[in-house]
């Protein structure tokens, strides 16, 4: 039985509310309240274990599970890159190119174990383990590439959140109008998305005077909590309405 979100526009608005959050979420926790990047890793993979176990336990799709481990992959992945790169001292550039090695390696495994990539029709545990396991890569892949746009680049996080933006529209354009793998195109587009989340967040959290909105990690989180909560209602209810042979 299928148990994951079809990709539509609702999806990809959920994903960047999500992923934005779990880069204001992972702050508070992090910085704001000063848990530290170790500890905080330790405590959010411990709730993405708790959250992806319920997930694979479940006997069919249910739209606030399956957005939960969503987000919290996006809050530990926002907290283990930190981790990465900073107290570990890799860097943004070294620790992306490690993210990117280990998800190509989890998607080409994933590949040669079930003969697919599909993203819209999981059929079975191990795929959709696969699944998962390429989420949290690509969530804390996105957060090493959205820091690097917005300290290291000089890009600052408004120029990188606008480019990031503008390459994801030029996916978005070559979906409906190219014959590119649309596998492939999801990869690109999902990861990418976790980065103009990071961005986006840095732009409301960060003060002012450092080219942020000065929303602060707390306001920021409150606000996309609730336009969260709002669009996963949403898909509750479009859920409900859409006819169970059209979920097949």
């Amino acid at each position: 039985m299928n148990k994951v979100a079809q990709v539509t526009l609702t999806f990809w608005i959920i994903k960047i509310c999500a992923t934005t959050l779990g880069e204001t979420a992972g702050d508070l926790l992090s910085m704001t309240m000063d848990v530290g990047y170790g500890l905080s890793s330790l405590i959010l993979i411990g709730l993405f274990l708790v959250s992806v176990v319920a997930q694979l336990m479940s006997n069919k799709f249910h739209p606030v599970l399956y957005w939960t481990v969503i987000l919290t992959t996006s809050t530990a992945g926002t907290t283990i890159s930190d981790y990465m790169d900073r107290t570990l001292g890799l860097g943004y550039a070294k620790g992306s190119l490690i993210l990117v090695t280990c998800l190509a390696v989890v998607l080409i495994i994933w590949r040669l174990s079930e003969k697919s990539l599909s993203v819209s029709n999981i059929q079975t545990t191990k795929a959709e383990l696969f699944y998962w396991v390429a989420i949290l890569f690509s969530n804390t892949l996105g957060t090493a590439l959205g820091d690097f746009l917005a300290d290291d680049s000089g890009l600052g996080f408004l120029g990188g959140a606008v480019l990031i933006g503008g390459i994801i529209a030029i996916i978005a354009i070559a979906y409906y109008v190219t014959r590119l793998n649309r596998v492939l195109l999801f990869w690109l587009a999902f990861v990418l998305t976790r980065p103009f989340g990071a961005t986006f967040g840095d732009l409301l959290t960060k003060p002012l005077e450092k080219g942020g909105l000065g929303f602060g990690t707390v306001g920021s989180s409150a606000i996309l909590a609730i336009l969260l909560v709002v669009f996963v209602i949403y898909a509750v209810i479009a859920e409900k309405r859409t006819p169970k042979d059209k979920l097949a």
